[in-house]
């Protein structure tokens, strides 16, 4: 998506200028932003100016450290080293009022600038700049070291950090980032260490409209892990020094961003901003339940030459809501991008099965550090190329080697309660946890035998067709809040969003055009998810390749808009 010309700049110089405009200005910003080098930038650029700039730290306001852990030790969820529960707090409650207060401005510098995460809290009749570090380049800097959760002193491990992050730290700092976005005067990518790129916010607000109203792709990235292959690394240009890659957060929106381009400038934005101002566009009929929330995933499991994945089940919504805080849960399915001959899914139970058995034989495994029959219990079947199985929560699964899977799902993806793991240690020589009693907690022994082929493989529908192209659904599971639908077509086809907004991915061929209603035109290959809002009202997918074209596409389910 592209703002009017050379509206994007990079560098400080043009951003430090206009700060000196005012005598007093706020810079808010994200955790994970570097702080430091933000100061240093500007000051640098204001002296050889001829400038004075002041600078306070709002983090001097905030609550000693002590406090501040007593404050989110509710929501951190004990000794349990994955889950917490989504808080309640606000940003302002990390502050000591009385210090915000005595915070004044220098009127004797040319610029008195106060910053970090919060600034803005002080309400003063100021403009308000607004640091951000998309969510990839924050695990980054906590696996170096360089982040610390909100009033920490030192960082923690990874997984203690990262668990803070997403139950505590994220949430205060996206209501806060919301709250703000109508009056932001410049916002800044501070990703890319020496440099930011930026724009104004009348800018920003004028693009994310632009964007609810055509279609959009976010920033895809890639993460190794102890099961991942390399059907990823050889498809899709990725490093081929890489150990492997297991996951694609091809569309995660808690976690992706959306990049913006201009004159040769490009900068991240988070894609909670455009639901933020535009979420009655983008969702159309589903905004009512799902408000700010992108209701919908895309993301990748690459097992080629890899391993198994964990076997798991999901839990249930009110388990997800008493449990974790999350307004709804991680019903999820796996459409087979790709799979070699051998390959194979795990879904459901045998007939036989007897949770007291399976259970004692989990747990003897784990503690005999043995291996473990799976079979036994649950159903092994092989996969094909463009199959959909179907995984509603408390369903025991897990991908075999040799599948490149396309998990569509809700967008939770975090509650995965492992119960076996092929006897593995993580990347960094540890034990992996498992989750044998959460599981146990909502495991469906009901999902067993014959139910399973009924009921857990979907079975394509021709909808509609034309002289060459056709429109089947893959009915999805009650459970699921979502449908599924499979575009085939020689030429183009042309379709209507019904007031919903549709995640589509390319599973087939090598190249199509997108056109929405209002005109905008873009390109998408094979294996690339994009999204046209609901208010995009109608669209023209025209195939470019020299095969048929292949694309599948998510939507809210009718009936599941009004729940």
């Amino acid at each position: 998506m592209y703002p009017a010309n050379g509206e994007i700049h990079a560098g400080y110089a043009r951003l430090v200028s206009l700060l000196l405009e005012h005598q007093v200005c706020l810079i808010d910003g994200y955790s994970g932003v570097d702080w430091d080098e933000v100061t240093t930038h500007i000051h640098d650029q204001a002296s050889a100016l001829g400038k004075t700039v002041q600078f306070a730290s709002v983090a001097e306001a905030m609550l000693p450290e002590k406090a501040i852990w007593k404050l989110v030790e509710p929501f951190l969820g004990g000794d349990d080293p994955l889950f917490g529960s989504r808080t309640t707090l606000q940003l302002a409650d990390f502050f000591d009022t009385k210090k915000l207060a005595a915070l004044q401005p220098d009127p004797t510098v040319d610029l008195y600038l106060v910053y970090g995460c919060g600034a803005a809290l002080l309400h003063w009749d100021a403009p308000i700049a607004y640091f951000d570090v998309p969510k990839n380049e924050i695990q980054r800097r906590i696996r170096a070291g360089t982040h610390r959760n909100l009033g920490a002193m030192l960082p923690t491990s990874f997984k203690a950090t990262y668990k803070r992050c997403y139950f505590v730290d994220w949430i205060v700092l996206n209501k806060h980032k919301q709250q703000l976005l109508p009056q932001l005067e410049w916002i800044a990518d501070q990703q890319v260490a020496g440099t930011v790129t930026w724009t104004s916010g009348a800018i920003l607000r004028q693009t994310l409209h632009r964007m609810s109203t055509s279609c959009f792709r976010v920033r895809p990235w890639f993460e190794p892990g102890v099961w991942g292959g390399d059907w990823m690394k050889n498809h899709l240009g990725l490093d081929q020094d890489a150990p492997n890659y297991a996951w694609s957060f091809e569309m995660i929106v808690p976690e992706n961003g959306l990049l913006i381009h201009d004159s040769g400038n490009t900068m991240e934005i988070s894609f909670d901003l455009l639901m933020y101002q535009e979420s009655d566009e983008v969702l159309g009929k589903a905004a009512k339940r799902f408000g700010y929330d992108f209701p919908i995933r895309f993301d990748f499991l690459d097992t080629f030459n890899g391993g198994n994945l964990s076997l798991q089940c999901h839990p249930s919504p009110e388990y997800a809501k008493a449990h974790f805080g999350e307004h709804f849960t991680q019903d999820e399915t796996y459409y087979i991008l790709d799979a070699a001959p051998d390959a194979q899914v795990y879904l459901g139970f045998q007939e036989n099965i007897d949770p007291k058995v399976f259970r004692q034989a989990l747990e003897t495994s784990f503690e005999r550090h043995e291996a473990l029959d799976v079979s036994k219990f649950v159903q092994v079947m092989p996969s094909h190329k463009h199959e959909l199985f179907l995984i509603p929560h408390g369903t025991v699964h897990c991908s075999g080697i040799n599948n490149l899977v396309l998990e569509i799902s809700a967008t939770p993806y975090i509650f995965t309660f492992k119960m076996y793991d092929w006897l593995r240690v993580d990347l960094d020589g540890h034990p992996r946890p498992l989750n044998i009693d959460r599981a146990f907690e909502n495991l469906n022994f009901s999902r067993k035998g014959n139910v399973v082929q009924e009921t857990l493989v979907s079975r394509p529908q021709v909808v509609q067709e034309g002289p060459d192209w056709k429109q089947f659904k893959l009915p999805t599971h009650p459970e699921h809040f979502y449908e599924i639908h499979r575009y085939e077509f020689d030429t183009l086809v042309n379709i209507d969003t019904h007031a919903q907004c549709h995640v589509l991915m390319l599973v087939e061929g090598t190249t199509v055009d997108v056109e929405t209603e209002n005109g905008y035109l873009a390109t998408f290959h094979f294996a690339e998810t994009f999204a046209i809002p609901a208010a995009a009202a109608r669209y023209r997918l025209t195939n470019r390749g020299p095969v048929g074209a292949k694309v599948v596409v998510a939507f809210v389910k009718e009936e599941a808009c009004h729940v």
